[in-house]
């Protein structure tokens, strides 16, 4: 009855042939506590022969041939049958058992051996007392290995998944109520604490990964539960304490804000008023992940209104007088549980842990009760206060611990409970049959007459009472914790309730518990996120107040905007923080001293906020009072440039939808915010400040022509001169914006007036960037024109650069002014200046350029740029392309037929070319003396070739071969030294 063994076979697959294994398990109280098997297999759980004989043993019993003890076998024998049955065992087992068999009869045979001094002898088949303890088998060496393992692939491979599965595991002995839970925890536990990691990474400073830090903390509230089991001895207890106070003190143990940072005075056991919250934060030890187990270790279960909470469902007191603070029944009677939230909350999570829904239920209703009534005095209290309070305009954060990404969760906790109980109440409570079975508990089938749990209002359901707990949670006003872990978490933890709610569907009942949790935070003053006025720390409303406005607006549209306008609000980025924050609770101000901007999770923060916003807009569409609402509340609090582009864009769209016509009021409300961008962006640099600016003509296309007329009338606190130009007044003036209008001339006219104007007003501002842009703009009007080229001539001489100057130049001769273009072009000159060697210089072909065109305009204007042109221009093959043009052709040939002297070339022995023949040669004796004090011999043939050009220029000089004769005989009398190179120069020149 205690013994199995049997064999099992595996049939032959295609590679493997038919394996048999033998298996042996022993069993005692319908538990496997040892197993054996010949496969070897190693794992965690056991392995695929020791499940089939177990099942075949289930489920076939009567083939499974049952014996005695082995002792009553024994019994009945006769001497003659002991000695055989011994040898014959001797013999089929001899190399395993004989050295064993003979030890054992050298004892019995020895008078006074420790084997002759016991009565009896053991019997592995005939089971244990009934004091002894009875586990599950669990192959400790395996668990250790695996969790090595999966620990060692550092969360790839999935491996985060298989520990997690392991956490499951342990779940599911404790509900079990295996007392090998908790052994194989401390078996995990063991491998995390030994993880080379750890060290690693307090060294260095670094953070460990999300994934992992959400292990440890299932690892911490693991333990939270089992120190919390109802039924645990003392003397257990007292060594998870030990154990768990042994691994808190290693210096690498994980801490439970995932920082390195501030940390909260102990608040599990007393609320933050408790004598202890004001201790100094210096000397008070870190809060590990295991720090709330060990506080936990304190709990008990034996105050006796809790036992009777969880024990009965018909605990109530009607004789009961609200008057006092800490109550044990409300005034309908019904049992409250006062205690600091998460801790009351742990036990809930303890009771279902352990296998005890019933209980974990009752005690979860007594806490909601409790919140809910809680609630209502907080509201009473407030109201009292209200005035002095909105006076001070200041409050101070009631709750340092949120509930809502706490470590032990509470409100998931509550909310998990009771959305269970409220899936069997759906099913008439079968789902409780399987755990009542395991609580020995077979006679509760009752509860399927009492489908409304007794401490309930009436009507009310255990789903309502889950939504109302979340709500109540997502609404309470908490201090944003430290630390980029705990922050992250909290945003986390908000959002899987939320997404937990969603899949909910709201009935009439649900939103009657929506409308009055909307109320009550409203008016909820310091204990709500969305009272009044709110601590500048608070965690912010946004993405919950996001899901409210979304479940309520089509039940009472009013109350939706109020919320979401309320939570709209981001205080810790005003740039005044009111007086508000001497008023915090002491301990808050030691403890997390000089804050923000240590608000990780800012950015996220800020596109919750800008969803809210963009959720609104969409929902406000065609109704003109709320969209100015919104816009407001949005201008107020929205803080970031590219969220509030986002918002004029979002607006934009939903206002331009292709299925009906623009809705003007969002068209508006998109343009406003698109100027507040610009304005906001206007003196900080903004990587997408181009795509704003085109956006924004866009939009005020869409608007009408007076919006576009608008911006080009106040550009200057808009845009920057450049931008004003070159992009706003470009786009307006284009066939494509007149055509999109529709414009008529005098709308034309009126438009290109405003655009003339801030082109003027760009080109005083900033000559150099926008002075084209201005002279193109003012084409058409002949006064504007005017005043554009006279404002470049003044820039010229200051602030203008020759390139900018070219540019112009050139498109005032492609306009057909050329005398302008030739005064620019000598204005450019002289900020020009090329040395010898730049004779790739981009300049060249203006200066080329700007000399044609003198040509051209005739002798005088040639005569007056040339001197110019020698003073910039230091290049020798620049200098000489210049004069090879000017001697080719009569300078003002181009209609100037009628002068009699139209015909003569310039002579190159008279000014102004005389002058350019010898700065030219000038430049080339210049050069060369440059070129030859670094010439290696790869540019020798190079170097020749350029004296050839050089004796070109010389030779138009009358006596030019004398002079470059003497040139040459000058550089062989320097140069002697570079032989080769002397000898090259003798070939070619002589």
């Amino acid at each position: 009855g205690f013994h199995l063994s049997g064999t099992v076979t595996e049939p032959a697959m295609q590679s493997e042939p038919e394996t048999v294994c033998n298996v042996a398990i022993s069993f005692d109280r319908c538990k496997i506590t040892s197993v054996t098997c010949s496969c070897g297999n190693k794992d965690i759980f056991y392995c695929a022969h020791v499940v089939a004989l177990s099942l075949y043993r289930i489920r076939k019993p009567d083939q499974v041939k049952l014996h005695l003890p082995i002792s009553e076998t024994l019994f009945q024998m006769n001497r003659d049958q002991l000695q055989k049955f011994v040898q014959y065992l001797i013999t089929v087992h001899h190399t395993e058992v004989l050295p064993t068999a003979q030890k054992l009869a050298d004892e019995i045979l020895s008078q006074n051996s420790e084997i002759n001094q016991v009565h009896g002898a053991p019997d592995p088949t005939a089971g244990a007392s009934i004091d002894d303890e009875n586990c599950w088998h669990l192959d400790e060496e395996q668990v250790q290995e695996q969790v090595k393992l999966f620990l060692s692939q550092g969360g790839y491979h999935g491996s985060g998944k298989q520990l997690n599965l392991l956490f499951a595991k342990v779940r599911e002995m404790l509900k079990m109520r295996d007392s090998n839970g908790a052994r194989m925890l401390t078996l995990i536990t063991e491998q995390f604490m030994a993880d080379p990691r750890l060290s690693l990474w307090r060294q260095q400073g670094t953070t460990m990964t999300d994934k992992y830090r959400q292990l440890w903390d299932e690892l911490g509230a693991l333990w939270m539960c089992i120190v919390l089991n109802p039924h645990c001895k003392l003397e257990q207890k007292s060594s998870w304490l030990k154990q768990l106070k042994k691994w808190n003190s290693v210096d690498v143990c994980p801490w439970e804000d995932g920082s390195h940072g501030n940390e909260l005075p102990n608040l599990t056991n007393a609320s933050p008023q408790g004598a202890n919250a004001n201790q100094d934060s210096s000397n008070r030890p870190h809060r590990t992940v295991f720090t709330r187990a060990i506080e936990a270790c304190d709990l008990h279960w034996q105050d006796l209104h809790l036992q009777h909470i969880i024990s009965s469902d018909l605990y109530t007191n009607y004789c009961y007088h609200d008057d006092t603070e800490n109550l044990l029944f409300d005034s309908q009677g019904w049992p409250l549980w006062h205690e600091h939230v998460p801790t009351a909350c742990a036990r809930v999570d303890a009771l279902r842990s352990h296998g005890y829904p019933r209980e974990a239920l009752r005690l979860a209703i007594a806490i909601v009760n409790t919140l809910r009534r809680q609630q209502q005095k907080q509201l009473e209290m407030f109201r009292t206060q209200k005035k002095e309070l909105l006076h001070r305009g200041v409050t101070s954060v009631t709750n340092l611990e949120g509930w809502v990404g706490h470590p032990l969760d509470p409100i998931g906790t509550l909310f998990s409970s009771l959305m269970e109980a409220s899936r069997v109440d759906d099913e008439g409570f079968h789902g409780f049959s399987d755990f009542t079975e395991n609580m020995g508990q077979c006679k509760s089938l009752e509860y399927q007459h009492l489908p409304a749990h007794k401490f309930l209002e009436e009507g009310e359901s255990y789903l309502m009472l889950a939504v109302e707990v979340a709500l109540i949670g997502l609404g309470q006003q908490r201090i944003m914790p430290d630390g980029l872990y705990a922050q992250e978490k909290v945003c986390r933890n908000e959002e899987q309730l939320i997404s937990k709610l969603q899949e909910i569907e709201l009935d009439d009942t649900l939103v009657k518990i929506f409308r009055k949790q909307a109320v009550f935070l409203l008016e909820g003053g310091p204990y709500s996120g969305l009272g009044e006025v709110i601590h500048r720390e608070s965690v912010p409303m946004h993405t919950f107040a996001k899901y409210l406005f979304t479940s309520l607006l089509p039940h009472d549209a009013e109350l939706a905007y109020k919320t979401a306008l309320r939570a709209m609000r981001l205080l810790v980025l005003e740039s005044t923080s009111p007086s508000g924050d001497m008023s915090r609770p002491h301990h808050i101000a030691s403890v997390v001293p000089n804050r923000y901007p240590r608000w990780f999770t800012l950015s996220h923060i800020e596109s919750q906020q800008c969803e809210l916003a963009s959720t609104m807009l969409t929902a406000a569409k065609g109704d003109v009072q709320r969209l100015e609402t919104v816009l407001e509340s949005i201008q107020k609090n929205i803080h970031s440039s590219s969220h509030i582009f986002k918002l004029a864009q979002d607006a934009f769209k939903i206002a331009t939808l292709m299925d009906s016509l623009p809705d003007i009021t969002l068209l508006k409300v998109s343009l406003e915010l698109g100027l507040q961008v610009m304005r906001m962006t206007l003196s900080t640099l903004n990587w997408r400040r181009r795509e704003m600016v085109r956006w924004l003509v866009t939009c005020a296309t869409e608007v009408g022509v007076y919006a576009l007329d608008s911006i080009m009338q106040n550009w200057f606190t808009l845009f920057t001169p450049t931008e004003a130009t070159s992009i706003v007044a470009t786009t307006v003036m284009s066939n494509s914006t007149i055509v999109r209008l529709h414009l008529d001339c005098h709308q034309q006219e009126k438009l290109a007036s405003s655009a003339r104007t801030l082109a003027l007003q760009c080109a005083m501002k900033d000559p150099q960037n926008c002075a084209l842009s201005a002279l193109t703009l003012c084409e058409k009007d002949h006064i504007a024109f005017e005043t554009a080229y006279q404002i470049v001539l003044d820039a010229a001489t200051t602030g203008m650069s020759y390139s900018q100057l070219f540019t112009i130049a050139r498109y005032m001769e492609h306009r057909g002014y050329p005398m302008r273009a030739y005064k620019l072009a000598t204005l450019a000159m002289t900020h020009l200046n090329l040395s010898y060697n730049q004779d790739t210089h981009p300049a060249i072909n203006d200066v080329l350029w700007a000399c044609a065109l003198s040509h051209s305009l005739g002798k005088n204007e040639l005569a007056a740029i040339i001197p110019l042109v020698v003073k910039s221009v230091k290049c020798a093959t620049v200098l000489s392309d210049i004069l090879r043009r000017c001697t080719l052709t009569t300078p003002g040939m181009v209609g100037l037929h009628g002068r009699r002297n139209s015909g003569k070339l310039m002579s190159l022995d008279k000014a102004p070319l005389r002058q350019l023949l010898d700065a030219t040669i000038g430049a080339y004796i210049n050069t060369t003396h440059s070129r030859l004090t670094h010439i290696s011999p790869r540019h020798y043939s190079e170097f020749i070739e350029f004296l050839s050009k050089a004796r070109e220029t010389f030779l138009m000089a009358h006596d030019g071969h004398i002079q470059f004769t003497q040139f040459i005989d000058n550089l062989k009398q320097i140069y002697k030294g570079k032989k080769k190179l002397m000898m090259l120069v003798r070939e070619r020149f002589g």
